[in-house]
């Protein structure tokens, strides 16, 4: 019984592999703009991860201008 449950979750697994070779070939870079999180709130979590020491200033301002300018 293990062998054919083993089985039957090894398709799925190997078609989404499959899937994510594909989807990277022939690309440099991928950008993804996560707009599910309000522009506002990841202002305020890259503040904290500033006041935190998590990232440095010169990183806080990079992504800041980054978001702002919506890339």
């Amino acid at each position: 019984m293990k062998q054919i449950r083993a089985a039957g979750l090894m398709a799925p697994a190997l078609l989404v592999a499959t899937a994510m070779l594909l989807t990277s070939c022939g690309s440099d870079s991928t950008t993804i703009n996560n707009r599910l999180v309000p522009p506002a709130q990841e202002e305020a979590d890259l503040k904290r991860a500033l006041d935190v020491g998590a990232i440095s200033q010169s990183e806080y301002e990079e992504q800041l201008s980054k978001l702002r300018s919506g890339n």
